[in-house]
């Protein structure tokens, strides 16, 4: 049976995308495959593990799980849309300053998640941020440069 594709519209990082997708795909499909969004990474494939995390109106969501036309009328910010290269989201900053990544795979979705709370609260303390990463899976244990990130990013919020 042939599957129906539809026009989605998507505003990514600021810029506006019109893709001809089947409306049920994965967001995170669309990332990397159309868009080349490389930040969000497929770990779990069920929403479990954080890898796939993006921003969907600034909260942090799990794009394995949520189907492109979800995200229709919403801003979607990736890893690549917190910051340039010249000029790094805090957050950003705060991961390399504290060596923050060992394999590299779980980091965009530490950092969506962190940049998420950082949005709702600027100043969360330690352990308003172990909570908020207490689903985030890091598979290599730099759990002690994550929160020395986390906590370094939040001192430099206004």
């Amino acid at each position: 049976m042939k599957r129906r594709t539809e026009t989605q519209t998507l505003v990514v990082n600021g810029q506006t995308h019109q893709l001809q997708v089947e409306a049920d795909t994965p967001l995170l499909y669309i990332l990397r495959n159309d868009l080349q969004l490389n930040g969000p990474k497929f770990g779990c494939g069920l929403g479990e593990c954080g890898a796939c995390t993006v921003l969907v109106d600034g909260v942090a969501a799990r794009s394995c799980v949520i189907p492109v036309k979800g995200v229709a009328g919403h801003e979607v910010t990736t890893l690549e849309g917190l910051g340039t290269p010249e000029r790094l989201a805090p957050i950003q900053q705060a991961f390399i300053d504290q060596q923050g990544a060992q394999c590299g795979y779980c980091l965009n979705g530490m950092i969506m998640t962190l940049q998420a709370l950082l949005n709702r609260n600027p100043h969360p303390t330690e352990q308003q941020i172990r909570n908020e990463l207490k689903f985030n899976l890091c598979r290599c244990g730099t759990h002690v440069e994550i929160m020395a990130s986390a906590v370094q990013a939040a001192q430099a919020q206004p």
